[in-house]
């Protein structure tokens, strides 16, 4: 079953089949299992992966800020 990661610094989104521990190709960074299924995925246009991207990094970054206060 192919797996969606995205990396928490960069946003880059990368599809995985076997492997738990994903590194990002741009940036070096652990990347992250998103909820985001691969069929889904597979279906979104690339202004729609983009998207999902930043909303996935604006939450993400939000929740860390509102932990760190």
């Amino acid at each position: 079953m192919l797996k969606v990661y995205i990396c928490p610094k960069c946003g880059w989104l990368r599809t995985v089949s076997r492997r738990n521990s994903v590194e990002c190709f741009k940036c070096g960074t652990d990347m992250l299992q998103t909820k985001i299924t691969y069929d889904k995925y597979s279906e979104m246009s690339e202004q729609e992966r983009e998207d999902y991207a930043d909303s996935w990094l604006y939450i993400h970054l939000r929740n860390l800020k509102e932990q760190h206060v």
